[in-house]
């Protein structure tokens, strides 16, 4: 503030910053302790852009839920900007690329957490801590990008997991239940939201449809669309003994334990593909405390009512409503109150 208590052109970082600059913020409490990583891949300071990338993940599973296109960052042949147009031209880059940024395309928005007292955070997130993602306009944002950004959120916070790692898998054993590649990472719960400028669902298709936008190839990652997602509240998958896994007869290894990377040679394709091969990920997620089991299908490889017959393979007979598909989802975040969309 200055000296007539008007809000200062300074940032925190010393920097000049927009007077009509947005600030967002919402308020989360971790339900499990988060990790982020660090240089030593130990994961004992956080790292904010661990857990920015890992909401620009989901920002994508969204986009491409509504018919949009996203790029794979990770990808050198898939990832914005196209190199045969200049920034402002269309189709330079993707939607999720427009709020995030990409090479020659700044983010629009400074991200910081904070403590529940404004304090910048820099140890871990533990289990139980209350904390702030803050956004604070740089450029102006669009209300479609503010309440794509609102969806993202609320969807990670009932449905997903947030960081660079959730969990490899539970365990009920007592011995090693708490070993650090038995625990959970990654659960968030969203306390307070800010007010966030309703916009219909068919606006929202329509904005991240428009032909302003890169359209990459979606082929080895179309999978990771809100169309394909599913989640399970409420119950977990996890090693029971060292002979039994309902993880492992999920993702249809072999039991006993000593076989496990056997796959079944019936299902030994959709097995490899929910496992995840070598630097690929699994598309199967499931914690313990408090549990919630998620994950992806493949249209042509494994549907949804397959996905459920696995589950309930190891579960038993799932109450109506209780396997949730990405389009029932999409309608609850939707349907409820005070929601960005």
């Amino acid at each position: 503030m200055d000296l007539e208590g008007r809000p200062s052109l300074l940032t925190l970082e010393g920097g000049l910053m927009n007077p009509t600059s947005d600030v967002r913020e919402w308020r989360l409490v971790s339900r499990t302790d988060l990790w982020t990583g660090d240089v030593d891949r130990r994961g004992e300071r956080l790292i904010s852009t661990g857990l920015l990338g890992s909401i620009r993940w989901w920002s994508e599973v969204v986009i491409r839920g509504l018919g949009g296109s996203a790029c794979d960052p990770t990808r050198g042949e898939n990832r914005c900007p196209d190199s045969e147009r200049k920034p402002a031209d269309a189709g330079h880059h993707c939607a999720v690329c427009e709020l995030f940024g990409c090479t020659d395309w700044a983010r629009k928005f400074r991200f910081e957490v904070r403590d529940s007292e404004g304090n910048v955070l820099g140890q871990k997130i533990t289990k139980g801590k209350h904390f702030v993602l803050r956004f604070t306009s740089l450029r102006p944002i669009r209300p479609e990008e503010w309440a794509l950004l609102d969806l993202t959120l609320r969807l990670i916070g009932g449905y997903g997991a947030m960081g660079g790692k959730t969990v490899l898998k539970p365990s009920d054993e007592a011995a090693r239940a708490t070993r650090p590649h038995h625990r959970d990472y990654g659960l968030v719960e969203i306390e307070r939201r800010p007010v966030i400028e309703p916009v219909p669902h068919t606006q929202l298709a329509s904005y991240v449809r428009d032909d302003r936008w890169r359209r990459p190839p979606q082929d080895e990652f179309a999978w990771a669309s809100l169309s394909n997602f599913w989640c399970v509240n409420g119950r977990y998958l996890a090693r029971k003994t060292a002979y039994q896994s309902t993880f492992n007869k999920v993702l249809g290894r072999k039991e006993p334990k000593t076989q496990a990377q056997q796959l079944e040679a019936v299902n030994r394709p959709v097995s490899a593909w929910l496992a995840g091969r070598q630097q690929e990920g699994k598309k199967v997620f499931s914690f313990k405390d408090p549990p919630r089991t998620f994950g992806f299908v493949h249209p042509g490889l494994i549907s949804f009512a397959q996905m459920q017959e696995r589950l309930e393979g190891v579960w038993g007979t799932l109450r109506p409503g209780e396997f949730m598909t990405g389009q029932a989802i999409l309608e609850e975040l939707v349907r409820e109150r005070g929601g960005g969309t």
